[in-house]
């Protein structure tokens, strides 16, 4: 009987060790899903990074093609008034007029919803722009149907990849929605 319990304790034991090992394991594969989640979202922002920098020489020409005088480009605008703020990814201006350009990888109906938002603060976090006729656009490298459908019902001009340049989806009798 002794050496059947001093077995069991011994297994015990084993059971003990194999379990801090399984710990150790389980903790070493957390870190490294931490470490290549965070490395994803790095490589995503740089690839918002190259959307943008392929966007932002075209949208002066886009926009004036379109009778729209713009002569400014700036980038990478951030506002913050109290408890309130906004992100513009690209602002297309001129004295009269302003488009703001939300520059994403994949277009999502969702970020549609969220730069309506942006452009529904616009003059109110940036009160220099209130007279100005304020406009919304979208780019990105991929734009699903149903995202570029919504963005146009929505009023913005769809900014996309076309071989090396980048071209406004919309029609030519697209008239875009003023804020």
């Amino acid at each position: 009987m002794a050496t059947t319990l001093d077995e069991v304790w011994a297994l015990f034991r084993e059971v003990a060790e194999s379990q801090k090992d399984t710990d150790r394991q389980m903790k070493e594969t957390d870190r490294q899903i931490k470490q290549l989640s965070k490395q994803i979202g790095e490589l995503g922002n740089r690839l918002g990074e190259f959307v943008e920098a392929m966007v932002k020489p075209a949208v002066v020409r886009l926009f004036q093609e379109r009778g729209i005088d713009v002569h400014e480009v700036h980038t990478g605008i951030e506002v913050d008034r109290g408890s309130e703020g906004i992100e513009i990814d690209l602002l297309v201006v001129n004295d009269t007029e302003a488009v703001l350009v939300e520059v994403k990888s994949k277009l999502t109906v969702a970020d549609v919803d969220d730069h309506l938002e942006r452009l529904a603060k616009f003059k109110q976090m940036l009160p220099r722009y209130r007279e100005v006729r304020a406009m919304g656009a979208v780019a990105a490298m991929v734009i699903p149907k149903e995202a570029a459908r919504y963005a146009c019902r929505k009023g913005f001009f769809v900014l996309a990849q076309s071989g090396e340049t980048v071209v406004i989806l919309n029609d030519a009798q697209f008239q875009p929605k003023a804020w």
